[in-house]
């Protein structure tokens, strides 16, 4: 089996940008939803992604956002891929092609794992669900349902994972990547190095452990 990747969402500083990346880091994400602590507007993103290097993909982070603005922000800031963390439909996400989607859903009671088959995007990722709120919120939830949805679909998995934990999530579920945000955090919008240091020990070291 392929490693587990890592996106660290919620970038809002060169610095931390660059500490990820020299950290091994996969993917980055940045938040375009305005409501959000960690909100980073399009023409910050474009500056810090045009001196990252190219192997790191960068992932815009959209909620019920017009698909249309989706496609100038993919554009403008030079996007990888996009996550939609709202309300989205298949129908949306078809609409959204061929940019690289990844849709994610908030895991509350009667969630169907076979319903993420409708959705035409390269992954799926879970996270919990809390009432008015659209992630980041350092939750977790049971991470059975995600062994279920990776029947259909690529997972990356989410919600409440920290260094103290992500080493158990990875060797219990073997998701395709996984995705921190408030576990590496000092405060909402604010990464804290040391955390974020410890938390890729900890994927490295559960990585190394993962066998065919």
């Amino acid at each position: 089996m392929t490693r587990v990747k890592v996106k660290v969402c919620g970038i809002r500083s060169l610095d931390e940008a660059r500490a990820a990346q020299d950290l091994g880091v996969d993917a980055l994400g940045f938040n375009f939803w305005e409501h959000s602590p960690r909100y980073i507007t399009p023409d910050s993103a474009g500056e810090m992604i045009g001196s990252l290097s190219p192997f790191v993909a960068c992932v815009g982070v959209f909620v019920n956002e017009d698909p249309t603005r989706v496609r100038e922000f993919h554009l403008k800031s030079g996007l990888s891929a996009v996550q939609l963390h709202g309300d989205e439909t298949p129908d949306y996400c078809r609409a959204l092609a061929p940019i690289k989607s990844i849709k994610a859903f908030r895991i509350r009671a009667g969630f169907n794992p076979a319903s993420v088959r409708a959705f035409p995007v390269a992954a799926i990722l879970l996270d919990a669900g809390v009432s008015g709120k659209f992630g980041g919120t350092g939750e977790s939830f049971d991470w059975r349902i995600a062994l279920d949805v990776k029947e259909y679909a690529h997972v990356i998995l989410a919600g409440g994972l920290t260094f103290e934990n992500v080493a158990d999530a990875i060797s219990r579920i073997r998701p395709a990547a996984i995705d921190v945000c408030s576990g590496i955090e000092a405060e909402p919008g604010r990464k804290d190095l040391g955390k974020m240091k410890r938390f890729m020990a900890e994927v490295d070291k559960a990585n190394s452990l993962l066998v065919n």
